[in-house]
C-alpha cells in the first residue's frame, strides 16, 4: 500500500482557498517580507509578481495570540513578519543558490518541503515604539553560529552576544511560544506552527 500524496495548490490559487488568510487581516503586526525585496541573502526579489503575504489560517490565529502576548510583555512593541508563506518554487531557488556550500544546513531540502511552503512557519522580529528593530545580535538570514538559539549560552559566555541581545531574543520567544509556535536550533527568527512531520503529512503544500 502506497503512502498518500500530500495535497498541493499553486501560489496563484491561494487567494481563493479557505485555508489561508492574508497578513493584512491580522491586526497589530508590521509586514516586511524580505524575499519580496533585495534585502536577503540572495540579493534579489524572489516573490514578485506573486503575493506571498499569506499564512495558513491556524498560523494566522497563532500570530494574533502572539501579538496579544507581546503587548502584555512589553507595551509598544510590534511583531514584524519577515517571511510567511514561501512557495515551493522559491524554496527550490534558495536551495540552488546555496549549492555546493555548507550553508544548506539553514534551509529545508525542497525534497522534504519547507514548513513555510505550507503557510505554517514564520520568520519574525520585533520593533520598538519608535519603529526600530530590537537588537537580536544578528540580522535576519545571518548564516553564522551567532544566530543559533542553541548556542546562546556559549555566545553569552564568550562575549559575542550581549545580555540585552539575548533578552530581546527571549522576549520574541516568550511571545511566540505562548501562542503555540516552536523554535528551531539555528535561527532565532524562525518559528513553526505545530509539528513539522504532521504539517508535511497533512497540510497542503503551495507550489
Amino acid at each position: 500500500m502506497t503512502a498518500p500524496v500530500a495535497a498541493t495548490i499553486t501560489s496563484e490559487q491561494v487567494p481563493g482557498h479557505p485555508d489561508y488568510r492574508h497578513l493584512a487581516s491580522i491586526a497589530g503586526i508590521r509586514v516586511d517580507l524580505r524575499y519580496a525585496t533585495r534585502d536577503n541573502f540572495v540579493g534579489r526579489d524572489l516573490y514578485s509578481p506573486l503575493d506571498c503575504a499569506w499564512l495558513h489560517r491556524e498560523a494566522a490565529a497563532a500570530i494574533e495570540r502572539a501579538v496579544a502576548r507581546l503587548a502584555e510583555l512589553r507595551s509598544g512593541c510590534t511583531l514584524v513578519i519577515l517571511d510567511a508563506l514561501r512557495p515551493h518554487r522559491v524554496q527550490e531557488q534558495l536551495w540552488e543558490a546555496l549549492a555546493g556550500t555548507d550553508l544548506r544546513m539553514y534551509l529545508a531540502d525542497p525534497a522534504r518541503g519547507s514548513i513555510h511552503s505550507f503557510g505554517m512557519a514564520v520568520d519574525v522580529t520585533i520593533v520598538d515604539e519608535a519603529g526600530r528593530e530590537l537588537d537580536m545580535g544578528t540580522g535576519f538570514d545571518d548564516m553564522t553560529e551567532l544566530s543559533h538559539p542553541a548556542l546562546e549560552e556559549e555566545m553569552l559566555a564568550c562575549g559575542r552576544l550581549s545580555a540585552g541581545q539575548a533578552a530581546n531574543r527571549q522576549l520574541l520567544r516568550d511571545a511566540m511560544f505562548s501562542a503555540g509556535f516552536v523554535g528551531i536550533k539555528t535561527e532565532w527568527w524562525h518559528f513553526d506552527c505545530g509539528d513539522r512531520e504532521r504539517v508535511r503529512a497533512v497540510y497542503t503544500r503551495v507550489l
